[in-house]
């Protein structure tokens, strides 16, 4: 090597490769990776904190309509406190004009996420009912629980769409000083209804009723009269949907009787439940609730509420019927917050919650909701107006033969009891009742087929 040159180093010549990009499979487990990791945190945190915080950050919007919010706010506030970030909004709502009013605001996408809607309006609004949960009730469940009227009610295909919180229909009542001076015990066929009621009637020297028998017969004074009718005919064993033939002739003609025939109720008469109130009825029909205006009329009065008359029997495995006329508590289909809402129709419908319902409404009027468990019953059976109720709610059946319902003009009670209507009217002018009940057929049909209903 000379001195004077630099020694050079040879570096060896190597092939760099470019990086390589990560695999699209790579990024792929990766992101796997992650949602797991993020499905497990969520799961923890379910397990730890438990269904409040996935109820959080809800407020709730309920439609009631009898009860003001003294009622159920302390059922609110309790269901609050295990669900602090829950929030429910209860708005009573006015009967005039609801269930149009109710129509309006879920066409517009406004609707309340739980509302109040009367049992015969199940037709009307299934489109809009949210189908109850399993893990609310069962179908099992719920059939054992509440009266088989309601499961047949709120059955739409293989599923549950409302809750009832109470439970109502017909009951006959009795004006006890009247009985009492009489010596006579209440009815409990329609024969001993009908031969009291004659007894019962006192007419002065012009043949003018100052004391009526019982308020039946007639569709203009008498209140409730669609329910009075279909459950005659539902015992004589008419078929509603196609109200023709013999059985339903004879109920028909035999309604009638009291007013055409009998003369123990008549057009010159004030309605039935303000005639009662004065005590100017011996009997009358109608629900739990007309006891209220009852007492207001009269805070006098001493009545009492029996069950309805029924049919004799003519074999022993006969069973009673009764009419059945409620209120239901539903969840809107659209609503975001379905299952909070559901999970609040569970916790009130529960016995505990319901029994806390009856009893702070029954602070403000003479009782609260009748029950609409059957393992409730026992707790009101010996009540002298609501004891009835319930007592007949495990023979209930209905139909869309309804009065106060408030379903207006289009409604499917409003227009099926205007058939009916016609056909008692025309009975009391003279016609047969065969020739009186040919347009009802026919009309009820296509009343029906409006709202989905077939015929069979």
């Amino acid at each position: 090597m000379q001195e004077n040159q630099t020694p050079q180093i040879q570096v060896p010549q190597t092939t760099i490769k470019p990086k390589k990009k990560f695999s699209k499979k790579i990024i792929f487990i990766v992101i796997g990776i992650l949602l797991a990791l993020i499905a497990v945190f969520f799961a923890v945190k379910y397990l730890i904190l438990g269904k409040s915080s996935i109820l959080s950050s809800n407020e709730l919007v309920w439609w009631g309509m009898w009860e003001d919010e003294s009622s159920v706010s302390s059922l609110i506030s309790e269901y609050q406190a295990k669900n602090p970030k829950v929030k429910i909004k209860y708005v009573r709502q006015s009967k005039e004009d609801y269930r149009e009013r109710l129509t309006n605001a879920l066409a517009k996408g406004t609707g309340p996420d739980i509302f109040r809607f009367h049992n015969s309006w199940v037709p009307m609004f299934k489109s809009e009912l949210d189908k109850m949960p399993a893990t609310v009730y069962s179908a099992s469940e719920f059939s054992q629980i509440f009266y088989p009227v309601a499961t047949s009610d709120l059955t739409v295909g293989p599923s549950i769409v409302g809750i009832p919180l109470e439970y109502d229909g017909l009951s006959l009542y009795i004006n006890e000083d009247i009985f009492t001076k009489s010596g006579k015990n209440p009815p409990t066929t329609w024969n001993e209804l009908r031969q009291l009621a004659r007894e019962l009637t006192i007419k002065d020297q012009n043949g003018i009723i100052t004391q009526a028998g019982v308020a039946l017969g007639r569709t203009e004074n008498v209140d409730h009269w669609p329910e009075i009718l279909a459950l005659m005919m539902l015992q004589n064993g008419a078929d509603l949907a196609r109200p023709t033939g013999k059985l339903a002739e004879d109920a028909l003609q035999f309604f009638t009787t009291f007013s055409l025939i009998d003369g123990v109720w008549d057009a010159t008469l004030p309605a039935s439940t303000v005639s009662f109130a004065a005590g100017k009825s011996a009997m009358y029909f109608g629900p739990s609730w007309r006891a209220f205006e009852i007492r207001l009329q009269n805070p006098n009065l001493k009545f009492k509420t029996v069950p309805v008359p029924q049919l004799p029997k003519t074999t022993a495995n006969e069973a009673d019927v009764s009419y059945g006329s409620y209120w239901v508590e539903g969840v809107w289909a659209r609503s975001k917050k379905r299952d909070v809402a559901w999970d609040f129709l569970k916790f009130i419908s529960s016995k505990e919650s319901l029994e806390k319902f009856y009893n702070q409404a029954s602070k403000t009027r003479l009782f609260g909701e009748p029950y609409s468990r059957t393992d409730m019953e026992s707790l009101l059976i010996n009540h002298p107006i609501i004891g009835s109720t319930v007592k007949q709610g495990k023979v209930a059946q209905t139909w869309f033969l309804q009065s106060n319902t408030w379903d207006g003009p289009t409604g499917i009670n409003s227009q099926i009891n205007k058939y009916f209507k016609d056909a008692v009217n025309a009975v009391n002018t003279g016609m047969e009742p065969e020739k009186a009940l040919e347009p009802v057929s026919s009309g009820v049909i296509q009343v029906l087929s409006q709202y989905g209903i077939k015929i069979q």
